[in-house]
């Protein structure tokens, strides 16, 4: 059997090596090929980087793919956080088509932000679900699914490192009664389908984050470490912009611990209060 990896960043590397440890250890090399995204332009100075899954593929031999008509043919693709749509065709190029590995309970939170939208929504239960991939964004039927708590303490972070390794060995453990026609698939009721969508950073905005410090917090959460949070304040007529880098609940009121306002290094909140006393929200 061939199989070819679709990802990108750092927190599916789990998947990865589960993959590489079960397919690749013996003298038939099954993990044929990684897709991932091109390099990127990075930061201020725009450094060309590549991913964590290409420097990953590269350390284990096994070619690195960025365009969609060179993928070798091959038996069964798996996907996870790969971040960009894969086209019908390439679908159709695996004889037993694509596994999406996908941080929610499908139907729940389909799109580029399930684990942010499960911790700003205030679940207390998230998953994955591995689909067979179709054309449409995290349409397909469902293969298998599991169940994951979230904690008080979760950042996006935090809880997509776990859902991802938690994912590797139920992987494993599927993808040989998958291909053996041992599990039953079922299609996805789209009329409980939810949506999320790309962050940008616009998406971390608090008006005045003591309003609803629940709400807050719970998006501080979902937010690190990226895009953060933020807030305008006003410091002597001047609009600036304000990062809340660190904060806590403490008896349902908001507490900021770290902050750094544009422009300056990070203080911590006694000390930005002492420098800036007469500051306010907008």
């Amino acid at each position: 059997m061939k199989i070819v990896f679709f990802g990108t960043p750092d927190y599916v590397i789990s998947i990865l090596e589960a993959l590489y440890k079960t397919y690749n250890n013996g003298p038939e090399k099954q993990l044929i090929a990684v897709v991932t995204q091109a390099p990127q332009k990075v930061g201020r100075e725009q450094k060309l980087t590549r991913s964590e899954v290409d420097h990953w593929a590269y350390k284990h031999k096994i070619p690195v793919i960025f365009d969609f008509d060179k993928i070798p043919a091959a038996d069964l693709g798996i996907v996870a956080a790969y971040g960009k749509i894969i086209p019908k065709f390439v679908i159709l190029n695996f004889k037993f088509g694509i596994l999406n590995v996908h941080p929610s309970l499908l139907p729940k939170y389909r799109g580029a932000s399930p684990v942010q939208a499960a911790i700003a929504n205030g679940d207390t239960t998230t998953g994955v679900t591995v689909i067979k991939m179709d054309e449409l964004v995290d349409h397909g039927p469902i293969i298998s699914s599991f169940k994951n708590e979230i904690l008080p303490t979760d950042t996006n972070e935090t809880l997509r490192i776990r859902l991802f390794e938690t994912s590797a060995k139920f992987l494993i453990d599927l993808i040989p009664n998958y291909l053996n026609g041992k599990i039953k698939l079922k299609p996805q009721d789209d009329q409980k389908a939810t949506f999320t969508k790309t962050l940008k950073k616009e998406d971390g905005f608090v008006a005045d984050p003591s309003e609803d410090p629940v709400r807050s917090e719970r998006l501080f959460r979902a937010m690190q470490p990226w895009p953060g949070i933020w807030s305008e304040i006003a410091i002597s007529s001047k609009k600036l912009r304000l990062k809340i880098l660190k904060c806590h609940l403490e008896e349902n009121k908001l507490v900021f611990d770290e902050v750094q306002l544009e422009g300056k290094n990070p203080v911590s909140w006694k000390q930005f209060e002492s420098a800036y006393p007469d500051y306010s929200f907008n």
